[in-house]
C-alpha cells in the first residue's frame, strides 16, 4: 500500500490530522493497534480551549460541538471557607467549552474522511531518513507494509513512534495520583471547582447536564477498588465544601472508577527525518490545567500545513520549523500544568502549603494573577 502520509494512531490527533490533510488534498493512511470501539470508548479529556474549538470548527467538525457542548466562562478555586470564580472571558475575552474526548472522536469517526486500519500489531517504522515505510500484521494474521512520503507518529506514550526518534527527554512523576469517577448525576456546580484542602486536591467537573466527573487526590499506587461508593462521597463532600455558603454536592450512581498517576513528560526534538511526533507520542502532562488534548490538537494544527506544503509544494520550511514551533507551546503548557498541579496538590511540608494558600489569595485578589491564570488556562493561539 502506498499513500503521502503513513499515520500511527487512530485516536483525536491521528483522525484529525487525517481529516485536515483530506482537506488539503493529502491523502493518508491511519494505522490503530486498538478496535475501533476500544478507541472510541476511551474517557479522556473533559475540556476543550477555545483554540480547539475555533479549529475544530473551522475545519467543519464544529456542529455536534456547539450543539451539545457547554461554553464556560471560567472556573471555581476554592479552599476551605472560601471560594472565588475567575470569569475568563471578563478577563481575556476567551471561554473554553465542556466537550468530551469521546465526543471529539465520534465527531471525527462520523466525519469518516480517514482510511484507518484497525487492531494491528507488530507495526514497525522503517528508513526514516530515506525512503519511509510502516509494517504491520493485520488482524487475521496477513503481513502489510504501507509506504510513504512521510509518518505521522500519533499513537501516545507507548507507541513505537516515540522510540524512533533520537532526542532528548524531561519527565517528572509527582508523589500523588487522581482517583477519578464518573457518576450519572446531575453537576452540583455549573462550572468547574478546584478545591484545595488539607486532605488533598479535589476536583469537580462534568460531562453533560446529567453526567459529572470529579476527582479525588490520592496517594501513588491506591487501588480504586479500596474506595467503596460510600467513601469517595464522603471524601468529595468535605473536600468540596458541602454546605460551605449553602452549597450541596449531590451524589448519585457511580460507573467508571479509576487511578491516574500524574506526571510530566517531553521529548524534543518532534521530528527525526520524515518521522513527525503529535501528542502524546511527544508529551505528557498532568491533566490539572486541561492542557492534554488541547496540546495534540495543537501539535495537528501546526503539523497539517507543515504536511501540505511539504507534500504538495515541495516546501520544507514550516516542516523545518515544525518541532521548534511545536514545543514552545509545548513546553508553556507543561509550566502551566506543572503550576497548577503544585499549587494545588497537598505535599508533606506544611510549609509548603502556606505557599499555596498564599499563591491562591494572590490568583483571585490580583487581576494580574487572574489573568495570567485565565490566560493559560482558555488557551494561547495556536503557533504561539
Amino acid at each position: 500500500m502506498r499513500t503521502q502520509v503513513a499515520i500511527i494512531g487512530a485516536g483525536p490527533a491521528g483522525l484529525l490530522l487525517a481529516h485536515l490533510l483530506r482537506r488539503a488534498g493529502v491523502e493518508s493512511v491511519v494505522l490503530e493497534t486498538r478496535s475501533q470501539e476500544y478507541v472510541a470508548a476511551r474517557i479522556r479529556a473533559g475540556i476543550l480551549e477555545q483554540s480547539s474549538v475555533d479549529l475544530l470548527t473551522a475545519a467543519g467538525l464544529g456542529d455536534r460541538l456547539h450543539a451539545e457542548g457547554h461554553p464556560h466562562r471560567g472556573i471555581h478555586l476554592q479552599w476551605p471557607g472560601e471560594r472565588h470564580h475567575l470569569d475568563f472571558v471578563d478577563l481575556t475575552g476567551r471561554s473554553v467549552w465542556v466537550y468530551g474526548q469521546t465526543e471529539v472522536q465520534k465527531d471525527l469517526v462520523d466525519a469518516n474522511t480517514a482510511t484507518v486500519v484497525y487492531e494491528v500489531s507488530d507495526v514497525a517504522l522503517h528508513d526514516l531518513t530515506g525512503s519511509p515505510h510502516v509494517t504491520y500484521t493485520s488482524a487475521d494474521g496477513t503481513p502489510g507494509r504501507v509506504d510513504a512520503a512521510a509518518i505521522a507518529g500519533c499513537d501516545g506514550s507507548f507507541g513505537p513512534s516515540r522510540a524512533s526518534v533520537p532526542g532528548q527527554t524531561w519527565e517528572r512523576t509527582y508523589p500523588y495520583s487522581w482517583l477519578g469517577i464518573l457518576a450519572d448525576v446531575a453537576p452540583s456546580t455549573d462550572e468547574l471547582i478546584y478545591a484545595w484542602h488539607p486532605d488533598g486536591f479535589a476536583l469537580h467537573s462534568m460531562r453533560s447536564p446529567t453526567v459529572s466527573r470529579l476527582y479525588l487526590q490520592v496517594p501513588n499506587g491506591t487501588d480504586a477498588g479500596s474506595w467503596s461508593d460510600q467513601r469517595v462521597w464522603d471524601e468529595l463532600a468535605t473536600r468540596l465544601g458541602h454546605g460551605q455558603d449553602g452549597w450541596k454536592l449531590t451524589p448519585g450512581p457511580i460507573t467508571e472508577k479509576s487511578v491516574l498517576p500524574m506526571r510530566s513528560f517531553v521529548q524534543t526534538p518532534m521530528r527525526h527525518g520524515r518521522l513527525f511526533l503529535a501528542g502524546d507520542a511527544a508529551h505528557i502532562v498532568p491533566p490539572t490545567g486541561a492542557k492534554g488534548l488541547n496540546l495534540a490538537i495543537a501539535d495537528v494544527a501546526l503539523l497539517a500545513p507543515a504536511l501540505t506544503a511539504l507534500l504538495r509544494h515541495n516546501d520544507p520550511t514550516l516542516a523545518d520549523r515544525y518541532s521548534d514551533t511545536a514545543s514552545r507551546r509545548v513546553w508553556r503548557c507543561t509550566h502551566f500544568s506543572w503550576w497548577m498541579t503544585t499549587m494545588l496538590h497537598i505535599g508533606e511540608d506544611p510549609f509548603d502549603a502556606q505557599l499555596q494558600l498564599s499563591q491562591l489569595r494572590w490568583v483571585t485578589s490580583s487581576e494580574a494573577g487572574a489573568a495570567g491564570l485565565a490566560e493559560n488556562y482558555a488557551g494561547l493561539p495556536i503557533g504561539f
